[in-house]
């Protein structure tokens, strides 16, 4: 290992009188790149020098100097296009020019190309070309196209099924199962439109203060297939608590005898306006039964508030749930089965388990999760990703999506594991120290 110092002097034009703090983060923002690309070509021409030192060194009168290529190698990079020109040195044995940077390894050589990063996660850092004729790059394309979709996907596709595939789950000693699902639209052979279909995936944890973690994530299946699958994969007796917004079919399929039913408080209260706009009533009629379902304790918590109740809060634990259950009881009688059909069956049902954190806590003086939205929050990035990526999907290709892109969230660690074996990274490249001095100009 060797230790190599950049010295790197910035000078920032500052305007006199209006600046914020989001004016210098914009400005440095936009300087990112700039000062990025100057230490990447300080650090090229750094390992450029040491290489041809080590070259000379081994193979003494081999090789000398030649100066330059008189075209630059281009990188795309994340940040923007980065070109470089290469050293070359002449090679007196083979009586021919050779580029060290290539002849080590540290480039892909001549006229070889890798493909562009994509969002999914599959390529390289970079892509690598040159500045050539319009009949050399045309023969080079011929003989080394960059990638189509069709490599993509099976990379994509290969990617999923090699290094996120779903380990042996049965021994796990799971607790609590969370589920949740959303539309997606569906595409069958050659893009043929199949209409929406549903995309639903489920998470597990060990138990009370534990990270939840995917188990499993379906397209088009019903809760009663999942429910199989699950069985297949997991200890399904060991689960104590299940987790859910309270969709349809979820409750009938997932819940074994003796598991308790959560379901989400913030959902519970949202999702009564829907149900009263089902039965005809909208938001300004719907407003004094909304304030009046809104005074019901459960609906006030969040979990910084039951973290900070302990075990001398017992007897105020138990008036909220006696609350709890008087403000439901009140709530039910008050809508007339005639008027609102559906908004008084929904708030009957919603009483029987919106409310479990409370006795699970009466009994084990712990607190299980009462909301799924810190879960929802990450799979809205895989929402967004999906409608963002493509309009339509076809199962097998959403599944793979998911694959990768749940193991990146949900595993970070594991996921730049895998990805630094899948680059070839070389873990022992990093800054060991940052210095920064100031001074006005």
């Amino acid at each position: 290992m060797r230790d190599v110092e950049v010295n790197l002097t910035l000078r920032f034009r500052m305007p006199e009188n209006g600046l914020n703090v989001n004016g210098v983060i914009m400005g440095l923002r936009h300087a990112i790149a700039k000062i990025a690309f100057a230490l990447l070509e300080a650090l090229f021409s750094a390992i450029e020098e040491q290489t041809i030192e080590q070259m000379q060194a081994e193979y003494p009168g081999r090789y000398v100097r030649n100066g330059y290529q008189t075209g630059q190698r281009e990188l795309r990079t994340s940040l923007g296009l980065f070109r470089y020109r290469l050293a070359q040195l002449y090679d007196k044995l083979e009586q021919k020019t050779v580029v060290p940077l290539r002849a080590t390894g540290f480039l892909p050589r001549h006229r070889q190309y890798t493909e562009e990063a994509t969002e999914a996660g599959i390529g390289s850092v970079v892509h690598l070309s040159y500045r050539w004729s319009s009949k050399e790059t045309a023969r080079i394309r011929e003989q080394a196209p960059s990638a189509s979709a069709s490599t993509l996907h099976r990379r994509l596709r290969e990617f999923a099924q090699e290094k996120c595939s779903w380990p042996d789950l049965k021994k796990v000693p799971y607790r609590f199962l969370m589920v949740d699902g959303t539309g997606v639209r569906l595409q069958g052979y050659r893009g043929a439109k199949l209409g929406k279909g549903e995309m639903r995936w489920a998470l597990a944890c060990l138990g009370e203060n534990e990270r939840f973690e995917p188990v499993g994530f379906w397209v088009d299946k019903s809760w009663k297939d999942i429910k199989k699958d699950l069985v297949d994969r997991l200890d399904y007796k060991r689960l104590e608590v299940l987790f859910s917004d309270g969709g349809s079919g979820i409750e009938e399929a997932l819940l074994e005898e003796g598991m308790l039913h959560q379901r989400c408080v913030l959902h519970g209260k949202r999702d009564f306006s829907y149900i009263l706009y089902a039965d005809g009533f909208k938001k300004a009629e719907q407003a004094p039964l909304r304030e009046k379902l809104e005074t019901i304790p459960v609906f006030g918590f969040n979990q910084a508030k039951l973290e900070q109740l302990g075990p001398e809060d017992l007897t105020k634990v138990k008036y909220l749930a006696e609350k709890t259950q008087q403000g439901f009881q009140e709530m039910v009688d008050l809508l007339d089965p005639e008027k609102y059909p559906r908004a008084r069956v929904y708030v009957e049902n919603l009483s029987h388990n919106v409310a479990t954190f409370f006795s699970w806590w009466l009994e084990k003086k712990t607190w299980i999760p009462l909301n799924t939205n810190a879960v929802e929050s990450a799979f809205s990035q895989v929402k967004n990703r999906i409608w963002s990526v493509g309009k339509r999907w076809s199962d097998k290709g959403l599944l793979d999506w998911l694959q990768v892109t749940m193991n990146k969230i949900f595993h970070p660690e594991m996921w730049k594991e895998l990805w630094s074996q899948y680059m070839s990274l070389n873990p022992e490249f990093q800054l060991t120290d940052v210095r920064v001095s100031w001074r006005w100009c």
